[in-house]
């Protein structure tokens, strides 16, 4: 079967631009959620050494993996601006309208889903730390804090880099669903250009093609950099 009977390429040139200008969304909202994610998932670590703490930390995340991540978005983006203003009108008194943007609400979605993911992988990482390091450093004098933060998150860094390289993946890959809210990724101009022109396969492939360079991409950067760790610290 000859190619021009499945491509269109002509209405390929015409819509490509646009839809790769999706590409600007999706990077922007996994890479953000990613940061913001790491540092949540941090702070939950140190949380959950303190007993009460401890116990709101572990609710957290066990509610945002025991969840879809759709109900969160839409809990996120629908229901939460409207629950705020409910209770800042009933307990305060002021009214204000609260609302959030497309790109805000997936962010912050994102963000508090990948902490729960982030706050495990590097739980599994610190636990992988061997305990006679942390014993020498005691026995040198180095506080708790120095020995957490220049000796223990280093270390368990380095062990869990795989698995929060796999979490930057599932981000990527996760986010196509923000089309949903109306915010213009990948996958939401993809639906715009079918809705149009009335072509399905065509956008389809192209947005798998973006989507799978993306991926390799961050695989190949991931290996890159666990290798030079390994370097760094054998």
């Amino acid at each position: 079967m000859h190619l021009d009977a499945l491509f269109n390429y002509e209405a390929i040139k015409q819509w490509l631009p646009y839809i790769a200008r999706g590409l600007n969304i999706t990077l922007a909202v996994a890479f953000l959620a990613a940061a913001i994610g790491l540092v949540i998932g941090i702070f939950i670590n140190i949380l959950s050494r303190r007993k009460v703490l401890g116990k709101l930390a572990f609710y957290y995340v066990d509610l945002f993996r025991g969840t879809p991540v759709l109900l969160q978005l839409s809990l996120v983006y629908y229901a939460l601006p409207r629950m705020l203003t409910v209770l800042l009108v009933s307990g305060f008194g002021v009214h204000v309208d609260l609302r959030l943007t497309a790109f805000s609400a997936a962010v912050l979605t994102f963000s508090l889903n990948s902490s729960a993911y982030v706050s495990e992988i590097i739980r599994s990482g610190i636990h992988s730390v061997d305990k006679g390091e942390i014993e020498a450093a005691t026995a040198l004098g180095v506080s708790k804090f120095h020995i957490y933060k220049d000796i223990i998150l280093p270390i368990a860094f380095k062990n869990a880099f795989p698995a929060m390289m796999n979490e930057m993946i599932t981000l990527v890959k996760e986010s196509s669903i923000v089309s949903l809210i109306g915010l213009q990724d990948l996958m939401r101009r993809q639906q715009i250009v079918t809705a149009q022109t009335y072509l399905y396969f065509e956008p389809l492939i192209v947005v798998g093609i973006f989507y799978y360079a993306i991926v390799k991409l961050l695989a190949f950067t991931g290996k890159r950099i666990e290798m030079r760790l390994h370097h760094v610290q054998s």
